[in-house]
């Protein structure tokens, strides 16, 4: 009789640990939120040095986690990058290498209008995280197809407020737009505009996602059309930017109102009591656009759709209190594309299932259990255009004038050409760049020639932004 009780006793306490050790195995999943700007420049925060933007909230953010001084991003424009995002692979790799969908597509393209979207057969962001038991929630600008098969609760996400296309209103629409991929839309087809400036409305759409979701992990993904044209500014907010004028001062009001969204949204997991285990990214989906809302990207040169650092790298933060030492920065190179393995890792996920994928999980390099480089080789590429960075080199290709060579150490603004002194090193990299396109598919859609020359001419004209931004920083 004793031996049965023990033999109860035993299996009622291995029952008990078991249930403990699951429930342990869950507290330690941690939420995670990503904060996505749209067009912001490099330098248009305070935590990257800017003097005349008003942050706080992402500045506190930055001193709360690492602050990464190399971030890329996999494309500069908005579509491809998002694409690159959510699959955490070169977007080139399945065809979406040309342009936004829907965009400004040669007549040649086989694909049209809302037709264009990220392909159904690539597994999303949102996909992963909800294999992970993750309640997944989408907020903003999708970008990625406007048919109803590319729709976010189609991709991976449970719930969904935002709009499908890639820039709209920042107040109500009087008349409901025709279009569906401008329609503010709560999930799937319910269309209803909001009340409100759209930035703070993004802000409380996914406070609130994450009240209703405080007792399991989340996975917010909040997507701003903040500081995307066109330039709509609450008045109270260009009030206290009286020291600028015209977009600048525009640009300077959406980026506080952005700023302060993010303090909602940051507010609400302190009230929560959630922030120790909640990984916090914040970063953006290109360079700044100045020619179009007078971003500052100094003191890189270059703007939005151009392969100089002013178009290919971002500000980017992490927060993790439980797990990421808080404010440190990181100096190696990485690309956003890092973030799905990332968050799948810290999900519990194994990132070999994450497959194919051109990312890495970045946390093992923050805590310092594997050192080195998490990429010696990023890529980027549009037609002829094309880019590699190897290491600390980096060389642009062109269609229409020779190659460019640079070494970002000793010129991060790279206003020092060294093709021609380095020969032998540019031989070697266009290889590397050939074989790395020989394992890419052709464009699903391609680009009108007239706007690659508009590319070209930006590139130009912004070679320098020193000039422009400089007296805001002394």
């Amino acid at each position: 009789m004793t031996t049965k009780l023990n033999m109860k006793y035993l299996l009622l306490l291995s029952v008990l640990f078991f249930t403990w050790s699951s429930l342990q195995a869950q507290e330690k999943q941690p939420n995670i939120i990503f904060l996505f700007a749209d067009d912001a420049g490099y330098a248009d925060f305070g935590f990257q040095g800017s003097k005349s933007m008003i942050t706080p909230n992402l500045d506190q953010l930055a001193k709360r986690g690492v602050r990464f001084l190399q971030a890329y991003v996999s494309h500069p424009t908005c579509g491809p990058s998002r694409a690159g995002i959510m699959t955490g692979r070169y977007q080139h790799r399945f065809g979406y290498e040309e342009n936004n969908v829907p965009g400004y597509m040669s007549a040649v393209s086989a694909a049209d209008g809302i037709e264009m979207g990220l392909p159904l057969e690539e597994k999303t962001m949102g996909d992963y995280m909800k294999s992970l038991g993750y309640r997944t929630a989408y907020f903003g600008k999708w970008h990625q197809g406007g048919a109803d098969r590319f729709h976010p609760l189609k991709r991976g996400f449970d719930e969904f407020y935002g709009f499908r296309g890639g820039a709209r209103d920042y107040y109500p629409y009087e008349e409901v737009p025709n279009e569906v991929q401008n329609k503010l839309e709560r999930n799937f087809g319910d269309f209803k505009e909001h009340e409100g400036y759209l930035t703070d409305v993004l802000g409380e759409e996914t406070a609130q996602f994450m009240e209703r979701n405080k007792d399991e992990p989340f996975f917010a993904f909040l997507a701003f059309n903040a500081v995307h044209t066109p330039m709509d500014a609450l008045p109270e907010d260009m009030a206290k930017f009286s020291q600028m004028e015209g977009k600048r001062q525009r640009v300077a009001a959406m980026t506080l109102a952005l700023d302060r969204a993010c303090g909602t949204v940051l507010d609400k997991l302190e009230e929560l009591g959630l922030t120790e285990n909640t990984i916090v990214v914040f970063t953006n989906d290109n360079g700044g656009p100045s020619n179009a809302n007078a971003s500052s990207n100094y003191p890189l040169s270059g703007v939005k759709s151009t392969y100089l650092e002013g178009g290919i790298r971002v500000p980017f933060l992490m927060s993790w209190p439980n797990r990421v030492k808080a404010g440190t920065t990181y100096d190696n190179p990485i690309s956003t594309m890092d973030l799905l393995p990332t968050f799948f890792a810290a999900g519990g996920g194994d990132v070999a299932d994450v497959t194919p994928t051109d990312g890495v999980d970045l946390i093992p390099y923050l805590t310092g259990n594997q050192y080195g480089r998490p990429h010696q080789r990023l890529f980027w590429k549009r037609d002829v255009r094309a880019v590699v960075r190897d290491g600390d080199w980096k060389l642009i290709r062109f269609g229409d004038r020779p190659a460019e060579l640079y070494y970002l150490p000793d010129d991060e603004r790279e206003q020092n050409n060294l093709a021609m002194a380095q020969p032998e090193r540019v031989r070697e990299l266009f290889k590397v760049l050939f074989d790395w396109e020989m394992t890419l598919e052709r464009p699903r859609w391609l680009l009108k020639r007239q706007y690659e020359r508009m590319d070209v001419e930006r590139r130009i004209e912004y070679r320098d932004q020193s000039k422009l931004f400089q007296e805001e920083r002394n």
